[in-house]
């Protein structure tokens, strides 16, 4: 039996499909498109499923979408007319977008499926569920728990921005909601817009700048904006905030509470931008622990499950971790709304189908997340050549001595191997790799190779074995949605002249023997690398490890500010002629970038908008 499940329309459009109980597939329509957070129909995407599956849309016995637009639209009506007559510009803006196209996205979706199946039976094989039981379905059903509370926490849905549900075999149960305009992920985007990131992309950027501040406006926020109850409910004053009724987060009267204006995207940071953000961060914080504890006292529940944008925050879930509420806690990789395409077809297979659930007694259902589009080296070496490259093709033992001893002579590697990940984490399948050890590392990539603001953050990639030996922490994190503290003996004290620095001056000092991965608090947001699901990445940090004793290695997104991850082969070259990434490296062919024609280099510092 197969789901094809669907999300799209609003941000990260995504297809998935599942086959007798199993997701073999899924992948976001900006990968395709190379058009970032694409929104439109994953025309693309659904094709890449059906032809992964060597199937059509006949042989799949239901398509379900994500959430009910109708309902959609009458939080739309209803806010307006709660709030009229403010607001009108905003109304007048929406109604002829909403009264075209999205309150007829069952027309939309069905003249869709046309385009594969002329006889689609729309009225009986297209399903729809709601935004935040499909987020619920992400979490659980793909998770290893037999039995988990379930916790989805993001913008808003139909109507719901904090959801609870408890889930045991194939059933999920939602128990409790908030409801709009009050919403811990609106509130982070707030204060992303007010500190000049652009909303729906630029919340990570947030959480990466908190660091280098102090949360010393979070009792304002406390005080005047969010009213915070002990189980973590809240709500929020709307009349600091502009997004019910404006084209805006905030107004004036938030700018005036924190006494500055709102920063304008690429002007300066400052202090007190840093100070901002480190004071949403722990409101945040402070509102997830809170919900866990309410969670755990209401469900008796021993594990949970986290989805919807604000799981994404991993600084949150390592937090959380750490506050032992929970014996175990496992986070969906596609936490945003593309991980709603993936809910939705669990949903239809296990509650609407009432089909049953198998676990596979050690590990989750998402296949390590490396769920999209492969090519084998024949493909590769055609593709790339066709292209213009020039390359060598080594086998598979060459491939990884050679990439490890570039990456221990200091190169940054472009690395694309086997099947793309799904969700907004590059997870050693479409990567750029670089020396964890390197002082200099963190600032090359930010600067030369991914164009990007120096305060961002990067990953360290680590064999799961070895994690211990490096970060405080002992459980699985294959998806890099975990914070963890670096271990002690590995940190660098600072001198009494660092120890003054502030914000962005603290950028440059050393914290550990793994500097390009050590945030400023000494965290570090940890991958561990696992030889079942990606073998490849696996021998090349074994590798890595064998020349230089260390197992740990620097991995960001392959892909450029503003840019999707790369996708194909020819994506890949375009990236590493693009940016001064050294060495690529796709399956097994090996390119330097001495060795490459310099009339196709590429200007891709400017190439793609802003995010």
């Amino acid at each position: 039996m197969r789901v094809l499940g669907i999300s799209a329309f609003y941000h990260d459009s995504a297809a998935a499909l599942i086959e007798d109980g199993r997701l073999v597939s899924a992948a976001q329509e900006e990968r395709f498109t190379r058009k970032k957070h694409d929104a439109g129909f994953p025309q693309n995407a659904v094709q890449f499923c059906l032809d992964r599956a060597g199937i059509k849309l006949p042989d799949v016995d239901y398509v379900a979408f994500y959430d009910k637009p109708f309902l959609k639209f009458e939080r739309l009506l209803e806010t307006y007319l709660a709030y009229a007559p403010r607001g009108f510009n905003s109304f007048r803006m929406a109604m002829p977008l909403w009264l075209k196209e999205k309150l007829f996205q069952k027309t939309l979706l069905r003249d869709e499926m046309k385009h594969w199946e002329p006889d689609f039976d729309w009225q009986k094989r297209l399903l729809f569920g709601e935004h935040h039981q499909s987020h619920a379905a992400s979490a659980f059903f793909p998770s290893p728990f037999e039995e988990a509370a379930v916790l989805i926490m993001d913008g808003v849905g139909e109507w719901a921005t904090t959801s609870l549900g408890y889930g045991k075999g194939n059933s999920l149960e939602m128990l409790k909601e908030l409801h709009f305009p009050h919403s811990l992920g609106l509130l982070y985007s707030a204060f992303t817009y007010y500190t000049g990131f652009k909303v729906n992309s630029g919340e990570y950027k947030v959480m990466g700048l908190a660091p280098y501040g102090e949360p010393r406006f979070k009792a304002l926020i406390l005080d005047k904006i969010v009213d915070l109850k002990e189980d973590g409910t809240f709500r929020l004053d709307q009349s600091y905030f502009d997004y019910c009724t404006g084209l805006r987060m905030t107004n004036d009267k938030f700018a005036d509470v924190f006494g500055i204006k709102t920063r304008k995207p690429e002007e300066e940071l400052t202090q007190v931008h840093m100070d901002l953000a480190a004071s949403v961060q722990a409101v945040t914080e402070e509102i997830v622990i809170r919900l866990g504890r309410s969670v755990r006292k209401e469900t008796g529940a021993r594990n949970i499950c986290l989805a919807g944008g604000v799981a994404l925050n991993c600084v949150a879930n390592g937090k959380l971790l750490r506050e032992n509420i929970f014996d175990n806690i496992w986070v969906q990789p596609a936490a945003g709304d593309a991980g709603g395409a993936v809910g939705a077809a669990f949903a239809a297979y296990h509650g609407f189908m009432g089909q049953p659930r198998k676990l596979n007694g050690h590990m989750d259902g998402m296949a390590g997340s490396y769920l999209g589009p492969e090519y084998t080296d024949d493909e590769i070496d055609e593709r790339l050549s066709a292209v213009g490259a020039r390359l060598t093709r080594l086998d598979h033992a060459q491939m990884i001595d050679q990439t490890a001893q570039a990456l221990a002579d200091g190169k940054a590697i472009g690395w694309m191997q086997g099947r793309m990940e799904f969700g907004p984490r590059s997870l050693g399948a479409r990567s750029i790799l670089g020396d964890a050890r390197s002082p200099s590392m963190q600032k090359t990539l930010n600067l030369k190779v991914k164009y990007r603001e120096s305060f961002r953050p990067f990953a360290p990639a680590v064999l799961r074995e070895d994690v211990d030996k490096y970060f405080e922490i002992d459980t699985d994190s294959p998806y890099m949605l975990m914070v963890a503290p670096v271990v002690e003996c590995r940190r660098r004290t600072m001198t009494a002249d660092e120890e003054k620095l502030f914000g962005i001056d603290k950028l440059n000092v050393p914290r550990s023997d793994i500097p390009a991965v050590t945030h400023i608090d000494y965290s570090g947001r940890v991958q561990t690398v696992h030889e079942e699901t990606n073998k490849p990445f696996h021998d090349l940090i074994s590798a890595f490890k064998a020349k230089t004793g260390s197992s740990v290695l620097v991995n960001t997104s392959f892909n450029v500010r503003g840019e999707p991850i790369v996708c194909t082969p020819e994506d890949a070259f375009r990236c590493f002629m693009g940016s001064e990434i050294e060495v690529l490296v796709v399956g097994n062919c090996f390119l330097r970038k001495e060795d490459q024609d310099p009339a196709l280099k590429l200007d891709y510092k400017n190439a793609f908008e802003l995010d």
